[in-house]
């Protein structure tokens, strides 16, 4: 408040001072006023005047619109009026133009007035709790003053409104609704307010991310068209940029919730090379960075790696391949693109395979490798573009040992293309390491180191590399010249800087012989290699110089350290004996130190991307200060240690290579051991089946021999008892499990069926004999009708008869069926014991003439069984004919008895016809009789003469009998 008051004093008093009390008037009015309209006018009033008169406003004003926030809710209006008022309060937001010499002071009053305003409004947290419960108002003048206040409140003191809101009750819920308002001004300003509240706080973070904030962003980015969108894509994917940045938990819940695979449209910009506006490189270049934030390399490796995967496997890492080879697109874009590609490759051998594998669209065709060192090597391509295709090919071969060893073999004289055709890798880092230009020299030995880097096998190849130098001198190795070039030093004139190329060359060197005894024995067979460095550390040279003395001293421990003494004149005492000597060991170790020491190697420690202002600082490499950091102080040790202590430590080594050597055989033997072991358990475990299955065999031997043992006794006792055929014949079927009483039944079911099928061939002949009867026996045409009711009753009834006993016969007949089926399948069980007690192996204990005797007699009842069971087929089979002639009767007495009943109903018909006409004739004869009489009766009055009565009945007896005869005659007619 101090503050504020001094800012009041230094203004005008004149002007101000009516302001002042107008301001202080309005105040009494919002305090005081009963009625809602006074202080919505008096609201609304401060608003306008809080603009300009800002401090004075917020000095006086900002208790009474607390108030009002608090007590007038129902209102939306004046809500409305106070939010925008403390906005204008609080907000550091100059609308009005300010003349140039009050623009500094102004500014500088304005971000102090704002944090100031801030801390008071904050400072009873209910306000920002009373702001959140705002923002739930779904009226449009309440909800956006409310989100401006709110990022106003977080930009000027984040952390602390953080907090409070943080430990609201559904606080960050709260904001999360405001993604899914339908008024875009509201949803685009709720993402700003996101923006600042998730800025450095990994809890809200965290929270707004398990809000589903990430569907809700990337749908909003696809509505407004991806690449293409306005600024509010911008927003979403800086607001997207906040959540995930060094956030692993984010990270990982964005990659399970599969929203990788919905990055890919983004890149999808089309092969037109126009309507690369403004805003589009802006969007795609935060796309970019978003990627990278997936696979950064500071983050931890299975996170990383899982992402790789997943942005191979949607697609994603071949759509980024697709831009980095297209023609027409923004540099800065390129440049991007390729540094993402190169952090989604790195260390991830399926991705860089799948680089390594990416052509160039060009005639013919060129690896996108080559392509890529074509622009590092070029002194007319861009610093920052330069830089990153540096960094995708040291992210290629990072942990990609096969990688490594195609890149060397485009260097070895049996890969090189003699046509000179095509450019390989190898050959454009040649030439960059030895062309004029610095920063060339230096790309090219740092990328060279690289596919060096832990790979000693690579390192004995590029032993093998020859350069041919110029016409008519003999060959040189790749070694060899590096060492020239770098004892040339500043006679070569280069462009760039003057150490650039000598540091690059020392890097190259020390990567080169660190860990590998072959490579240092050929560089100290060069003579003039170890007078050179010697001479370069023992110089007093200036700043600049004083790297360079510190690089040769680290190559010069290494060719100590790493010494195999297999050159006498070179070996690690009298190499050591030399520093001491010419240099002093205590300035060696000083030189030494001068590497670590330099401002530039730290900033180069940070992160593995070669990331510089300008070529003047590109002079460490990532990779290389881990090397000095492990060699550092192992060469310090090894340069003190004394011969004694060298021979001793020699004495160690060999004691310990020895007793390595004595721990791998005996492990090798070990190994073997448990392999034959495996082999020797697995032959156990398979005799013991073999075992359990022999045992199982030797038991049902066993008991098969056992059986025949009690066969043969059975066989011994029937033997005894019987002699006749039947005996054989029940012993043989005793013998082979068939009891005699079985084939006994078997017979006796046997003559019952015959007997049966006999009695129903007499019944069929009877029913036939009936069934003629019937045909033969017609009704006479002159009975009466007593007789032919009765007659017809009578047929009726033996019809009826007659079909009981068809169904009873065709049951008898199924039932015989089906019991020769049995008996037929009965006989094959009986066939089949016979024959294989007839193969019955013989019986031990017996002597051979008792066998073949037992065996003839053995035969002999089979041979009767066998004739037997003949005889029973063919009796069956002739059961079997008989029972289809059966079948064939019945059909044809069936087809009878409907004959005769279709007769019997004609007859029926004709019989009622014939009583119907007797009826009429019957009532027409006594129509006539009265008619006679009454005629008689007449002619007697008249006085004629009549016929007597007799008369009249004998004639009338006439007439009977000749109507009598032509009904007899109509009758037979019919």
């Amino acid at each position: 408040m101090n503050f504020l008051r001094g800012v009041m004093g230094g203004q005008s008093a004149g002007p101000q001072h009516t302001e002042a009390e107008t301001i202080q008037k309005l105040c009494d009015r919002v305090a005081s006023s009963t009625l809602l309209d006074d202080r919505r006018n008096a609201v609304r009033a401060l608003k306008s005047l809080s603009k300009k008169y800002r401090l004075e406003v917020g000095i006086q004003a900002m208790e009474h619109l607390i108030h009002v926030l608090q007590t007038d809710r129902s209102d939306s209006e004046i809500i409305g009026y106070a939010l925008d008022t403390l906005y204008n309060i609080i907000s550091n937001d100059e609308e009005e133009e300010v003349d140039d010499v009050e623009e500094e002071n102004s500014t500088r009053q304005s971000e102090d007035l704002g944090s100031q305003f801030t801390e008071i409004f904050i400072k009873q947290q209910e306000n920002v709790t009373l702001l959140l419960s705002l923002l739930e108002e779904f009226d449009f003048h309440v909800r956006w003053p409310g989100v401006k206040l709110l990022t106003s409140l977080l930009k000027q003191l984040g952390p602390q409104v953080q907090q409070i809101i943080l430990v609201s009750p559904m606080g960050v819920s709260r904001l999360m609704d405001l993604l899914a308002d339908s008024r875009e001004v509201i949803r685009n300003d709720g993402v700003l307010l996101l923006q600042a509240l998730t800025r450095s706080n990994g809890a809200i973070q965290k929270i707004v991310a398990f809000e589903n904030a990430f569907e809700r962003l990337l749908d909003i980015i696809t509505e407004e068209g991806n690449s293409d969108g306005g600024i509010v894509v911008e927003d979403c994917l800086i607001l997207l940029q906040n959540l995930l940045k060094n956030n692993n938990s984010n990270q990982n819940f964005f990659k399970e919730g599969s929203y990788i695979q919905r990055m890919k449209p983004w890149f999808e910009v089309g092969d037109e090379n126009s309507g690369w506006s403004a805003q589009k490189v802006t969007n795609l270049h935060l796309m970019l960075q978003l990627v990278r934030v997936l696979v950064s390399p500071n983050n931890p490796p299975g996170a990383t790696s899982s992402c790789q995967k997943a942005m191979f496997q949607c697609g994603l890492l071949q759509q980024l391949c697709t831009i980095l080879m297209a023609t027409g697109g923004p540099a800065d874009i390129l440049t991007e693109t390729i540094n993402t590609v190169s952090e989604v490759i790195r260390g991830y051998q399926v991705n860089q395979d799948y680089f390594a594998s990416v052509n160039a669209p060009s005639n013919p065709p060129r690896p996108a490798i080559v392509v890529l060192l074509m622009s590092m090597v070029n002194e007319r391509q861009p610093f920052v573009l330069r830089c990153a295709v540096l960094y995708c090919f040291q992210c290629f071969l990072y942990k990609n040992q096969k990688g490594q060893g195609e890149i060397v073999s485009t260097l070895l004289p049996s890969t090189i293309d003699a046509t000179g055709n095509s450019v390989s890798a190898g050959q454009l880092l040649c030439g960059g390491l030895f062309s004029t230009d610095s920063l060339s020299n230096w790309c090219a030995a740092v990328a060279l180191a690289h596919a060096l880097q832990e790979n000693a096998t690579q390192k004995e190849q590029l032993l093998r590399v020859q350069l041919a130098t110029s016409i008519g001198n003999p060959p040189v190795s790749l070694l060899q010249q590096c060492t020239n070039i770098l004892s040339q030093g500043d006679k070569i004139d280069r462009r760039g800087s003057k150490i650039q190329t000598r540091v690059g060359l020392l890097m190259l060197l020390c990567t080169w012989l660190s860990n590998c005894p072959i490579a240092v024995t050929h560089f100290l067979h060069n003579s003039a290699n170890v007078p050179f460095l010697t001479g370069q550390i023992a110089e007093n040279l200036g700043e600049e110089e004083q790297l360079v003395q510190g690089l040769c001293a680290l190559l010069l421990g290494i060719s100590i350290y790493f010494n195999d003494n297999s050159l006498e004149s070179y070996m690690k005492e009298k190499l050591k004996q030399l520093i001491e000597k010419r240099i002093g060991k205590e300035n060696f170790i000083e030189k030494l130190g001068f590497i670590s020491k330099h401002e530039l190697y730290s900033r180069a420690s940070q992160k593995p991307q070669p990331n510089f202002p300008s070529p003047e600082y590109m002079i460490f490499d990532h990779e290389f200060t881990k090397l000095v950091k492990e060699l550092e102080g192992v060469i310090t040790k090894a340069i003190y240690k004394s011969s004694e202590e060298d021979k001793q430590e020699e004495e160690v080594k060999k004691t310990l290579e020895q007793h390595d050597s004595i721990v791998t055989h005996y492990k090798n033997m070990i190994r073997e051991q448990d392999l034959q072991l495996e082999e020797l358990k697995q032959q156990i475990s398979t005799l013991k089946c073999q075992n359990e299955q022999l045992q199982t065999a030797v038991t049902q031997q066993v008991s098969q021999i056992q059986q025949h043992k009690d066969q043969y006794n059975l066989l011994k006792v029937q033997l005894g008892k019987d002699n006749q055929h039947q005996g054989s014949y029940s012993d043989g079927a005793q013998m082979n499990g068939i009891q005699p009483e079985e084939i006994g039944r078997l017979r006796e079911e046997i003559e019952e069926l015959k007997s049966n099928q006999e009695l129903l061939q007499s019944q069929l002949a009877e029913k036939d004999s009936f069934i003629e009867n019937l045909k033969s026996s017609q009704p006479s045409p002159g009975t009466n009708e007593q007789s032919s009711a009765t007659a017809s009753a009578r047929d009726s009834e033996q019809i009826e008869e007659l079909k009981q006993e068809l169904a009873t016969l065709k049951s008898q007949l199924n039932s015989q069926s089906s019991e020769i089926t049995k008996l037929q399948t009965e006989k094959q069980e009986l066939l089949q014991k016979t024959e294989a007690f007839a193969k019955s192996v013989p019986i031990p204990g017996e002597s051979e003439t008792v066998i073949a005797t037992k065996t003839a007699d053995i035969e002999g009842r089979l041979s009767a069984l066998l004739q037997e069971t003949k005889e029973l087929k063919n009796e069956i089979k002739a059961l079997s004919e008989e029972r289809t002639a059966i079948k064939e009767q019945l059909d044809s007495s069936n087809s009878t008895i409907a004959i005769l009943q279709n007769e019997k109903n004609k007859l029926e018909v004709d019989i009622t016809d014939s009583k119907k006409e007797q009826d009429d004739l019957l009532v027409l004869l006594a129509d006539q009789d009265q008619k006679i009489f009454s005629l008689k009766n007449k002619l007697k009055e008249l006085g004629h003469p009549v016929e007597e009565e007799d008369e009249l009945e004998s004639g009338d007896q006439d007439d009977e009998d000749d109507e009598d005869e032509d009904d007899s005659k109509e009758q037979g007619h019919i």
